[in-house]
């Protein structure tokens, strides 16, 4: 039975959880998570990396377990998450990784291989967007309007993916058999952004992912240049990151394996077989 780690790391100032399995000498893979959940997502898959694998799934700050300072007293971008991601992983003394991205954590695992290319071993995009094709023009249609202009007006719609129906929707959607999902992770991840102060933090976030997009350049120039091994592991149904964003990778990332799954956003918790069983491959034949 795979043991598995739950702690705690002081990294600028700020407690982040995380946590941690596998032998301490195999090859890294580091867990990314996104909106709105925690390393939460990944307890399932972690168990099955973790026999030949040393898998590090942290919060970001504002998530999970992790501190999570007002939006007045910290400034939340994707570069900051960035900073603390990177600087938490140099603390661990890990120096070469494998990524394994999803939703928020794309953004955050595209600027620590630009940064620093020759840590990243490999990259496992799971509904985790790295070009403009795939954003389903629905659920972005508020979000770009509040990046134009942020107003009350502007505010609201994207304030409502905060609420519980919205968060259980990012589960479900997409998903033909909805009893696979357990509740648990949408009142999960509910209560835990709505701690008091979070939601300016999220609408931080939100107003900052419009920057991620600046950076697809550097990130397709990266992976061409670095030929880095890339899995794109997809929900086909998902309406946040359609298919488009997974096949899109193949552009760009030479040899890129793209698979596409029968599941939405949160692929994990309907397919987790089929999605781990894709990424151990992936990993035996890079890695091993």
């Amino acid at each position: 039975m795979t043991t598995l780690h739950h702690r705690y790391a002081t990294v600028r100032g700020q407690r982040l959880f995380y946590r941690e399995a596998g032998p301490a000498d195999a090859p890294t893979v580091v867990l990314l998570h996104g909106f709105p959940t925690s390393s939460f997502m990944f307890r399932n898959l972690i168990p099955l990396l973790a026999d030949r694998y040393h898998v590090i799934a942290p919060d970001h700050l504002g998530f999970g377990l992790s501190d999570a300072p007002p939006a007045e007293e910290f400034d939340y971008t994707f570069d900051a998450l960035t900073d603390l991601t990177a600087d938490l992983l140099e603390q661990l003394g890990v120096t070469r990784y494998a990524l394994y991205v999803q939703d928020y954590g794309a953004p955050v695992g595209w600027r620590l291989a630009v940064r620093d290319p020759a840590a990243v071993t490999a990259i496992i995009t799971q509904n985790g967007n790295g070009y403009e094709a795939g954003f389903a023009e629905e659920f972005w249609k508020p979000v770009r309007e509040f990046w134009q202009e942020r107003t009350p007006a502007t505010e609201a719609p994207v304030r409502g993916a905060l609420t519980l129906e919205a968060i259980r929707w990012q589960y479900l959607h997409g998903v033909a058999d909805e009893t696979l999902v357990s509740p648990d992770t949408w009142h999960h991840d509910f209560a835990l952004v709505s701690r008091p102060g979070n939601d300016a933090v999220q609408l931080d976030l939100f107003a900052d992912y419009a920057n991620n997009l600046p950076l697809y350049p550097r990130l397709h120039a990266y992976l061409r240049d670095s030929r880095v091994p890339l899995l794109a592991v997809w929900g086909r149904n998902d309406e946040i990151f359609g298919p488009e964003g997974a096949l899109a990778f193949a552009d760009d990332a030479p040899g890129a394996e793209i698979c596409l799954l029968d599941g939405g956003h949160f692929l994990l918790e309907s397919h987790l077989d089929a999605a781990a069983g894709t990424v151990r491959r992936f990993l035996d034949r890079t890695l091993l």
